[in-house]
């Protein structure tokens, strides 16, 4: 199996997405002879061999899709040996580091190899991946799945704790993303592992402390262009709201124009809704209900309520994961 060269067909020993549901999936490595139990029932290996990615694949109490593994559906789906950074943080980090094809990328620390997978993808085809673990099993285990992903030839994993023994490399890269309880240990060497003619560096920290102690030495060694940023998701919710239609009293000699003005869109609104309705009931049924769901999505008016479609804003949300500082090595 390999994240980079897509092919059509599950095969055997394809590590492959099974989508179930909205936050609903699982990664299996399909091999014949093997079960994999989901909330629909028992999923035979073998119903999956040959079958183009994208198929739907029944189940004995419903069904599922099998889908082609990337680096985002990686990252919902991989077994955690450590926290992990998600498709917003990786984003940013790809986009400020400039990772491009042909990019030489150091990384530290190696982690469940969430990141790796994003950096991999980003610097295909001519590009390489320096990355460290100072956990030997974990190391062990993120070698082994990017063997398994087709990926050996585009990383080189690292047994080393970088923070006392460095990265042992002299300017090869064009970025370095350090994930370290004490970054600013590392940072001399990382200095040295940047190209001379200059490049980007990253520090993932959960605590301000650690970002003003990072920033600090970033300025004593000569880094420009420090910032920190934080990136917080805010998901809106599709619901049907129920606005009130306000009682001014006096009837309409005391409407205001722009209350007239809304009610005259509303009506409208309705008046064209059973226009096209009317105009497809003798015709093609399906438009005729395409019409219906358009308006209806558009609003409702009743006798004292209007309702309609709105994103809702959280009430709570999920609270800070970590800051991402970035800076700048210009050559001397």
């Amino acid at each position: 199996m390999s994240f980079d060269n897509y092919h059509k067909v599950v095969e055997e020993n394809d590590t492959v997405i099974l989508y179930l549901g909205y936050e609903n999936m699982h990664s299996i490595k399909v091999r014949g002879g093997h079960t994999f139990q989901t909330k629909y029932g028992a999923l035979r290996h073998s119903d999956l061999l040959g079958k183009p990615y994208g198929s739907k694949i029944q189940c004995p109490k419903g069904y599922l899709y099998v889908l082609h593994p990337t680096p985002e559906l990686w990252t919902q789906n991989l077994p955690h040996r450590t926290q992990i950074l998600y498709s917003t943080d990786i984003s940013i980090v790809t986009f400020q580091l400039d990772v491009r094809p042909g990019s030489v990328v150091v990384e530290s620390g190696t982690g469940s190899g969430s990141l790796s997978h994003a950096l991999i993808r980003s610097l295909l085809p001519s590009g390489h991946l320096h990355t460290f673990e100072f956990h030997k099993e974990r190391a062990e285990k993120a070698e082994q799945e990017f063997k398994e992903h087709g990926l050996e030839s585009y990383v080189t994993v690292n047994h080393r704790d970088v923070c006392q023994n460095g990265f042992d490399l002299e300017h090869v890269a064009d970025a370095v993303f350090l994930d370290l309880p004490v970054p600013w240990e590392a940072l001399p060497s990382a200095k040295t592992a940047l190209k001379k003619e200059g490049g980007r560096i990253c520090s993932f920290s959960p605590c301000i402390e650690q970002v003003q102690r990072t920033c600090e030495v970033l300025t004593e060694l000569g880094f420009e262009d420090i910032s920190t940023m934080e990136c917080l998701v805010r998901n809106f919710d599709v619901r049907t709201v129920n606005l009130p239609i306000p009682d001014l009293g006096g009837g309409d000699s005391i409407e205001t124009s722009s209350i007239k003005k809304e009610k005259n869109t509303v009506d409208e609104e309705s008046d064209k809704k059973q226009e096209i309705v009317k105009s497809n009931a003798d015709g093609d049924k399906s438009s005729a209900e395409n019409a219906k769901q358009t308006f209806d999505f558009i609003g409702k008016k009743e006798d004292k309520n209007f309702y309609f479609k709105s994103g809702v804003a959280p009430t709570q949300m999920p609270g800070h994961t970590g800051y991402l500082t970035f800076a700048t090595l210009y050559p001397a």
